[in-house]
C-alpha cells in the first residue's frame, strides 16, 4: 500500500469516528480515541504480516493490546472507516475479515469455535453494526448492513440487513435498504412480561378454587342449619328438660357412660 493509499484509509478511518460518535467534537479529540490508535496499529502489523516477516507483526499487536485493551490479530483483514466505539476488551481473530464502514462496539469478539486450520473466523460485510458484548464464532458471514444485538452469541448466518438478537442469536427484523423501513420478523424475547402473566394466571386460578371452597361451604353449612331449623320444638324441650341436661353430676363426670 502506497503512503498516498494509507493517508486515504487513515482519513476514512477518522471519518468513520465522526460519522458514528456524537462525542467527537474535534480532530484533537479524536486523535485520543484507543480504537483509532488500535487500528493504525493493526495496519502496520498486517503489512508487515503479509510480507512474511516474523514476530515483528505479533510484538505490535501485543503492543496495541496492551496500550489500548483491543487485541487483534496481525492476519486479520479490516477494511476502509472502521471504528471501534470505546473499544476495552475487543478481540478479532487472525481469519477474521471485516468490511468497509463496520462498526463493532466495547467487548466484541470474532472468534473461533475449535482448533481447525484454515479459515475460522467470521466475515464481516460493509456497514455491518455489533454491539456491545456480543459475541460472533466460527467461519460464518455477517451480511451487508447486518446488525448484531448487544450480548447475543452469532454461530450462524446473519443475511444482509437483517438484526440477530440472543443467545444463540436468531433473526427479529429486516430492513429496507432503500426506504430504511423495518419488518418484525419476531417479537424479542421478554423473560420478564412472560413470568408476570405466569404469575398473573396462577392468581387466576387460585381465586377461583378459593370461590369454589367458599362456595361449598356456605353450602354445607346451609344445608346443615337447615336441618338444625327443622327439629320440632317438642323434641328440643324434651332434650332440655332431660335429667342428665348438665343436671346429675355424676353423669356430668362420667358415671352414665
Amino acid at each position: 500500500m502506497s503512503l498516498s493509499s494509507a493517508l486515504r484509509v487513515l482519513r476514512d478511518d477518522v471519518r468513520a469516528i465522526f460519522r458514528n460518535d456524537p462525542a467527537a467534537r474535534n480532530l484533537a479529540e479524536v486523535l485520543l480515541y484507543p480504537g483509532l490508535h488500535a487500528i493504525i496499529l493493526h495496519r502496520m502489523a498486517h503489512a508487515i504480516h503479509r510480507r512474511g516477516v516474523p514476530f515483528i507483526p505479533r510484538l505490535i499487536s501485543q503492543i496495541s493490546r496492551f496500550l489500548t485493551g483491543i487485541e487483534i490479530h496481525p492476519g486479520a483483514r479490516i477494511g476502509r472507516g472502521f471504528f471501534i466505539d470505546h473499544g476495552m476488551g475487543v478481540v478479532i481473530g487472525e481469519t477474521s475479515e471485516i468490511g468497509n464502514w463496520v462498526v463493532l462496539y466495547q467487548g466484541v469478539t470474532l472468534g473461533g469455535t475449535g482448533k481447525q486450520k484454515g479459515k475460522r473466523h467470521p466475515t464481516l460485510r460493509d456497514h455491518v453494526v455489533v454491539g456491545v458484548g456480543a459475541i460472533v464464532l466460527g467461519d460464518i458471514t455477517i451480511g451487508e448492513g447486518a446488525r448484531i444485538g448487544g450480548g447475543a452469541v452469532v454461530v450462524k448466518d446473519v443475511p444482509p440487513h437483517a438484526t440477530a438478537v440472543g443467545v444463540p442469536a436468531r433473526i427479529v427484523a429486516t430492513r429496507d435498504p432503500r426506504t430504511g423501513l423495518t419488518r418484525r420478523v419476531e417479537m424479542l424475547p421478554d423473560p420478564e412480561g412472560e413470568m408476570l402473566r405466569g404469575l398473573h394466571d396462577k392468581v387466576l386460578e387460585l381465586e377461583a378454587r378459593l370461590s369454589d371452597l367458599e362456595e361449598a361451604t356456605h353450602t354445607h353449612h346451609a344445608e346443615h342449619r337447615l336441618t338444625y331449623d327443622a327439629l320440632p320444638e317438642s323434641l328440643w324441650r324434651i332434650l332440655y328438660d332431660s335429667p342428665w341436661n348438665g343436671k346429675d353430676e355424676e353423669y356430668n363426670l362420667g358415671a352414665g357412660i
